[in-house]
């Protein structure tokens, strides 16, 4: 099929001048007359003239592309950093080339071999839960892509990062539910290897510490999907008649969790008060509306992309990899 893309040689042909000049008339060349100029660039709008993108990366050596490898792009919170980076990067002429891994380590592994392949100038990167060996991070960073972390991030791996203040988000939530009353509070928690999760955990056991209540290895569970909670339904239900409180990892193990105890016939807040993390769009139209930790993805998106775009056109500018922290709120609902 022949292309009807436009092209400098044809905009040359049909008025009758070189490609050269074509060229340098549409760069606004100081040796190019202002009449050429005029008259090389009203025809090449007329006719919907596109620079050759491929061509332009070579020349370049950039493709103005970028990477992003996230677990799942259903997710609420990861839907709003693709928002945030896409905002930044096309204002900045970049594409965004999304990958997920679906929580799964080879295919996180697959994925970055893709961009790699796909040329991109950077990687913008959330763990999957899966992940133990950071290999082929490091191997990025050698290879010499610029990486930025986001959210669940290596702790093995000396590059940029953007996290969510998570011990502070705990801390908060647990809070909460200490100075309301509660004093037996139950922990549906992430994986310990994924530092999002032992933050959580962290700021959980501290806020009992801070009251004075003594942590109980008991009341930490590690179930952070829906599916997961319930599969520990039995465990739950057998531990709710000595707790007063639930602080769980995200909104959504939060949620079912409030489903099972009302299925068995305990009420919320009045007989266990909940508390989530991240503020889906779901916890404000649950029964009861659920109290959670404010997650702010779509600025941090915006900076991680920021970071990651400085790095790539003009590295110089600062030396030392950056940590920022997003802030976290407590979005109070009735849920406690």
């Amino acid at each position: 099929m022949k292309s009807n893309l436009i092209s400098i040689n044809d905009i040359a042909r049909a008025l009758g001048i070189s490609p050269s000049t074509v060229s340098r008339a549409l760069k606004d060349h100081p040796d190019i007359s202002t009449e050429t100029k005029r008259v090389v660039k009203e025809y090449a709008e007329k006719v919907n003239y596109r620079p050759n993108a491929l061509a332009l990366s070579l020349k370049r050596q950039r493709s103005n592309t970028l990477g992003l490898v996230i677990p799942e792009i259903t997710h609420h919170f990861f839907s709003s950093v693709i928002s945030g980076i896409e905002e930044l990067a096309y204002g900045k002429g970049y594409r965004l080339i999304i990958c997920q891994s679906n929580e799964d380590y080879h295919r996180e592994v697959i994925n970055t071999q893709v961009l790699l392949d796909n040329r991109v100038d950077g990687i913008l990167v959330s763990i999957s839960k899966t992940t133990h060996d950071h290999g082929h991070f490091k191997d990025l960073i050698d290879s010499g892509i610029p990486l930025v972390f986001l959210d669940r991030v290596s702790e093995g791996v000396e590059t940029d990062r953007v996290v969510t203040a998570d011990f502070d988000g705990a801390l908060v939530a647990t809070s909460h539910l200490l100075e309301r009353g509660c004093r037996k509070i139950l922990h549906l928690a992430s994986p310990e290897h994924l530092h999002i999760g032992r933050l959580r955990r962290e700021g959980y056991m501290k806020a009992l510490s801070n009251h004075g209540v003594e942590i109980d290895p008991g009341l930490i569970l590690q179930c952070d999907t829906r599916k997961e909670v319930y599969l520990l339904k039995d465990r739950i239900i057998d531990l709710a008649p000595g707790i007063d409180g639930i602080f769980a990892v995200n909104d959504f193990t939060a949620i079912a969790a409030m489903q099972i105890l009302q299925e068995n016939g305990f009420k919320i807040p009045e007989d266990i008060a909940v508390t989530g993390f991240g503020n889906d769009p779901i916890a404000s139209i649950a029964s009861p509306t659920l109290t959670t930790v404010e997650q702010r993805g779509f600025e941090m998106g915006r900076q991680a992309v920021e970071i990651l775009i400085r790095r790539i056109e003009d590295p110089s500018t600062f030396i030392d990899f950056q940590t920022r922290v997003i802030p976290v709120s407590l979005e109070k609902r009735a849920s406690s």
